[in-house]
C-alpha cells in the first residue's frame, strides 16, 4: 500500500476541523512554538505554567510524586526545572495541556477521549525513551510525534462523524483497525491528515514525517540515511501501546506481540531498564487523563 498525498474533499472536510478544536491555552501556544524551533523563553514558560492554577498544581504533584523521588517538597515550577530540566517538564506540561484541550472536543459515540489521551501520551513517552537509548534521526522531536500521532483520527471523529462510524464498523468485522478501510470511505488516511495538521501548526518536517510515515516506515525516505528513522521508533512505540491495551480502539489490543516490535530495534540488554522505566513514567501521569 503507498501513501496517497492527492486532495480530496472529504480531507478537505477533516482538516477543517481542526478549526473548530479549542484554540490553544498560552502555555501550549508556547510549547508549539518551541517544538517549531522559535525562541522561546522557558522562563516565560514557567511564569504562565504559575499563573495556570490547574496546570501548576498538577505538575508540582507528579513533580513531587514517588516516580521522582525528590528530597523534601517541590513548591515552584522554577525549582522544578531546575531539578528535573526543561525536558521532562515540557514533556509533561505538553501532555496535559493537550489532554485538557481535547477533553473539551464533542466526539461521536463510541470514542472514548480517555483511552486517546492515554494512548497519545504512552507513545510519546515511550518514543522518547527508545530516543534517548539509540541513534535515531531528530531524536528531540520523538516526544512530540507520539504525542500528536493520531490527531487525524480525532479529526475524522470530530469532523466526519458519519464516515468514522462507517469505518469503525468495518473494523469490528477484523477486530482491527485498518488503513485499508480509511481509504476506502476517506479516500485518505489518519497518518496522512496527521501530518498536515502538524504542518498546519508549523512543527518541524521530520515530525510531519514521522507521523505521515507511521505504519509504513519502509516508505520513509529518512531510512536512506544511517539512523534510525523517528517513524520506526514511533512505529514500534504506537504497536507496543496498543498491544498492551491502551489502544484509541477497543479491539487492538494483542498482548502476544507487545515485545516483539521493540526487540526488532536492535535495543538489547537495555530493553527491560527501558520498558521498567516506561511503566513507570506511564503509570505517574495516568492519573492526570
Amino acid at each position: 500500500m503507498t501513501v496517497s498525498s492527492a486532495s480530496s474533499p472529504v480531507k478537505e472536510r477533516a482538516l477543517r476541523a481542526l478549526g473548530e478544536l479549542p484554540p490553544f491555552s498560552p502555555v501550549l501556544n508556547r510549547l508549539i512554538a518551541s517544538l517549531a524551533h522559535e525562541d522561546v523563553s522557558f522562563a516565560k514558560l514557567a511564569d504562565l505554567i504559575e499563573k495556570d492554577t490547574v496546570l501548576a498544581g498538577n505538575i508540582l504533584r507528579l513533580v513531587n510524586s514517588a516516580l521522582y523521588g525528590l528530597p523534601g517538597t517541590i513548591n515552584s515550577i522554577r525549582h522544578a526545572v531546575a531539578l528535573l530540566g526543561i525536558t521532562k517538564l515540557r514533556n509533561a506540561t505538553l501532555s496535559m495541556s493537550v489532554a485538557r484541550m481535547w477533553n473539551q472536543v464533542k466526539t461521536p459515540p463510541g470514542w472514548s477521549m480517555a483511552r486517546f489521551n492515554l494512548h497519545s501520551a504512552g507513545a510519546a513517552i515511550l518514543a522518547d525513551l527508545i530516543a534517548q537509548r539509540l541513534k535515531v534521526e531528530y531524536a528531540e522531536g520523538a516526544f512530540a510525534a507520539g504525542l500528536f500521532h493520531d490527531i487525524g483520527l480525532l479529526l475524522v471523529a470530530v469532523g466526519l462523524p458519519e464516515e468514522y462510524k462507517q469505518i469503525s464498523i468495518l473494523c469490528q468485522q477484523d477486530q482491527k483497525w485498518k488503513l485499508e478501510y480509511e481509504l476506502e470511505v476517506l479516500g485518505t488516511t489518519h497518518t496522512e491528515l496527521s501530518a498536515e495538521a502538524l504542518a498546519a501548526w508549523n512543527l518541524p518536517q521530520p515530525i510531519q514525517m514521522a507521523v505521515r510515515y507511521l505504519d509504513h516506515p519502509e516508505l520513509d525516505p529518512s531510512c536512506q540515511t544511517h539512523e534510525i528513522p523517528l517513524s520506526r521508533v514511533l512505529h514500534a512505540a504506537d504497536n507496543y501501546v496498543k498491544a498492551i491495551g491502551t489502544s484509541v480502539s477497543l479491539f487492538e489490543n494483542d498482548r502476544g506481540e507487545a515485545r516483539d516490535v521493540l526487540e526488532a530495534l536492535s535495543l538489547g540488554d537495555s530493553l527491560p531498564a527501558l520498558l521498567e522505566e516506561f511503566e513507570n513514567e506511564f503509570a505517574a501521569i495516568k492519573p492526570y487523563f
